[in-house]
């Protein structure tokens, strides 16, 4: 049995807010890396409370939530731009691939925007986008 393909509609972001219900994705370690969170994790009111004090959560973790598309200021009108920029910004720099040839372990491959749009591309930068860099929110 195959799984069913998904609409547009049923597409994540890889690169949300924090917020209750969001998916906490990844967790960004000190060396700028995200490292994915198995199984997958809801956020809850407490979470985000916990997660507010400090440094912007955005900074220190990486959130799933539905795609709004046009409601979102990375939308090109037709796709995503985040993981478009991340590649462009990776071939500029010559950053070598993060993930050493394999994909992450990650919990929203099946419905991420960016997997649907660039495929292994977009997992080979991903590791790499912070939502929220200084000067540059996602």
């Amino acid at each position: 049995m195959s799984a069913e393909p998904h609409q547009d509609s049923d597409r994540l972001c890889p690169s949300a807010r924090c917020e209750e219900g969001a998916i906490l994705l990844s967790v960004v370690g000190a060396d700028g890396v995200v490292g994915y969170v198995r199984p997958q994790i809801t956020v809850d009111e407490d979470f985000v409370r916990q997660a507010h004090k400090g440094r912007t959560p955005e900074k220190r973790f990486r959130f799933s939530q539905p795609c709004i598309e046009h409601g979102c200021r990375q939308w090109t009108g037709s796709r995503c731009g985040v993981i478009d920029r991340a590649l462009q910004a990776k071939q500029e720099a010559d950053i070598p691939d993060a993930l050493g040839g394999g994909l992450p372990k990650c919990t929203i491959r099946p419905r991420c925007r960016g997997f649907a749009e660039a495929g292994r591309k977009a997992c080979a930068v991903c590791p790499l986008v912070i939502t929220e860099a200084e000067g540059e929110a996602y």
